[in-house]
């Protein structure tokens, strides 16, 4: 099988049959995903060293995103989420995407911001001066808080002095951080150059630490869908191209719908980053903080009419990692990567927004068409059967019936389970059966 993200009929088939495909089509063999998610890629022993007052450990639904091509290269895309619909539904618009070419992405440099508060400062202009003209010192001292970053070709790259009010300064120290998300490198330089701040402003130390705005570690993507790509049964795809942009416009005038249209960007981004071993609430920060940065709330991304085409473009700070952290110990992390095969941490970003444009595509053409329920709640009628009990074997049956009778609730599937007849639901021999379907035909 040729290394494709198109892999047509993936919902049908059993979990060891995905491996199989997931395996011919990827650089993660068929027995590296088996023994990776075997039992979620974390033991219990493993986890007591991770956190505090171990229990055990916590399972999420593992699915993969099909059909996902950036910049002429395809990938099969891992995500970890418990909500029904939002794998199949990223699928589903990444298909239209790409009969446009797929999405095309621009990531920054990995730097990030290292942030030390000074307090009682005398004179906030002589101190701004002070700092800056010794910008080379400086800069040497963070650069040997972090050695091994340097020897990687990393390092510190910039000073900047900030004043928040009279008395106050912040310091900011730009790191460049390679393949690391950066956050313990990050908080060592601010630590190391800390005391040398406050000899040149003559204030006190107040906070050492990362900040989560990573607005110059920023990721764009950009993509253009064909009107006949976007139509329903009841719609024509210019139909639908007037529909988005007019969702999208309704979210860069109201913070209200741009919370919820920038929520659905990041159910397919912190999907991705779960998967890969990232901190999702580093990114959830970072990506709201820079929507607020203009004072009102905004859309990360928007869409426009051009032509016949659809035209969306999303920019968010997207800090991850591929090496250190999680990945060293968690087997479905580096499984992901396997996966991936991503050969940088802006790589790696690209796949996470990209996902994360189509899944806003996806939201929005429901939206614009039948409404948000209709797709998420056939597939969300599965965890409801499951709920009721219902033997896996009979899950889809259950489904069909309470969707077709409108009544997707525990007490409907239990109904339609008496109506199927108890007796024989207890003799089915029950075999596992996906929750999450990749709804891609």
């Amino acid at each position: 099988m040729t290394r494709t993200s198109r892999i047509p009929g993936f919902y049908k088939v059993s979990v060891p049959e995905r491996h199989a495909m997931v395996g011919d089509a990827t650089a993660a063999t068929e027995h590296d995903l088996a023994l990776a998610l075997e039992d979620g890629g974390l033991d219990a022993e493993t986890a007591d060293k991770f956190v505090e007052n171990v229990l055990g450990t916590y399972a999420l639904p593992y699915g993969v995103a099909l059909n996902v091509r950036i910049d002429e290269r395809d990938y099969v895309v891992p995500m970890v989420v418990e909500e029904p619909s939002v794998v199949a539904a990223a699928s589903n618009a990444a298909r239209m995407v790409r009969v446009g070419g797929g999405f095309h992405a621009e990531v920054d440099a990995p730097i990030m911001i290292g942030q030390v508060q000074l307090v009682d400062v005398p004179d906030d202009v002589a101190a701004t001066g002070a700092i800056l003209s010794a910008r080379d010192e400086l800069l040497s001292i963070a650069d040997a808080a972090i050695p091994g970053l340097v020897a990687r070709g990393g390092g510190a790259r910039e000073i900047e002095v900030r004043s928040l009010e009279p008395g106050m300064l912040v310091v900011h120290v730009s790191v460049a951080c390679g393949d690391a998300m950066g956050a313990n490198l990050v908080n060592s330089v601010a630590e190391g150059v800390a005391p040398r701040l406050a000899e040149l402003s003559g204030g006190t130390v107040g906070l050492r630490i990362l900040s989560n705005l990573s607005d110059r570690r920023c990721v764009r993507v950009t993509c253009r869908v064909p009107a006949a790509a976007l139509a329903t049964d009841t719609m024509s795809g210019d139909e639908v191209i007037s529909g988005i942009e007019n969702a999208s416009r309704f979210a860069e005038l109201d913070p209200y719908r741009a919370a919820t249209h920038n929520k659905g960007i990041m159910n397919g981004v912190d999907a991705v980053v779960i998967a890969t071993g990232n901190d999702w609430r580093a990114v959830e920060a970072g990506a709201h903080a820079f929507a607020a940065r203009s004072g009102t709330y905004a859309p990360l991304a928007t869409w426009r009419r051009d032509g016949d085409h659809l035209v969306g473009r999303l920019e968010m700070p997207l800090a991850l990692g591929t090496v250190g952290g999680t990945l060293r110990v968690h087997r479905a992390a580096r499984v992901s990567l396997q996966m991936l095969d991503v050969s940088s941490a802006g790589e790696l970003a690209a796949v996470a927004a990209s996902v994360g444009l189509a899944s806003n595509l996806a939201a929005l053409r429901a939206l614009a068409t039948d409404g948000i329920q209709k797709g998420h709640m056939a597939l969300h009628a599965r965890s409801v059967a499951l709920a009721a009990g219902t033997p896996t074997a009979w899950v889809e049956r259950v489904a069909t019936m309470i969707v077709e009778a409108r009544e997707i609730t525990v007490e409907g599937a239990r109904r339609a389970l008496r109506v199927l007849g108890e007796s024989a639901a207890r003799d089915v021999e029950p075999r596992r059966t996906e929750v999450t379907a990749d709804a891609e035909e």
